[in-house]
């Protein structure tokens, strides 16, 4: 790496001005796995919160985070959201709409308010990490400073049940 990983970070200036408690940490080179993140981070993949951006329309977009390997459930979705069609944003759509790359995208800090899905799987667990606005850098928060910093989300059960 070039240069040295920010200390600060979009998502971490969000969660600083909210008193919202978290850990930064940094990997300590590329993350190719969900499976290396959990066990560079100290836990379990199910701790892992991927956040995943879904086109509905050409300008209306809404995030969806999950736990681990879950898979989104694309018919219980776009049930959910009462729409016939939908893709995934491309990594040049998510980096437009949140500011983010691919791989460090979050639900804090965004440029303009997005709609926040969260799939129940990310509330099993009493600690996750969750993108950081950087690549290979994640925010670790406990459950109640997850849930106090996400406000207020849409919850219910958006993935196939991985078991």
């Amino acid at each position: 790496m070039n240069n040295a990983p920010p200390l600060s970070t979009p998502v971490t200036r969000h969660l600083d001005s909210a008193g919202v408690a978290y850990r930064l940490f940094i990997h300590p080179g590329p993350v190719n796995s969900l499976e290396q993140a959990a066990r560079e981070r100290g836990q379990r993949p199910e701790q892992v919160v991927r956040s995943i951006v879904f086109r509905l329309t050409e300008s209306q977009f809404v995030m969806v985070l999950v736990a681990g390997a879950q898979q989104i459930s694309w018919p219980r979705l776009r049930e959910y959201l009462g729409v016939s069609r939908m893709t995934m944003a491309t990594p040049d759509e998510i980096l437009e709409r949140t500011h983010y790359p691919t791989g460090a995208v979050s639900p804090f800090g965004l440029p303009e308010p997005m709609r926040i899905l969260v799939d129940e799987s990310v509330f099993e667990v009493e600690e996750v990490s969750i993108g950081s606005g950087v690549r290979y850098t994640t925010v670790i928060l406990g459950l109640e400073d997850l849930k106090r910093a996400l406000g207020d989300i849409e919850l219910g059960r958006f993935t196939e049940r991985m078991r």
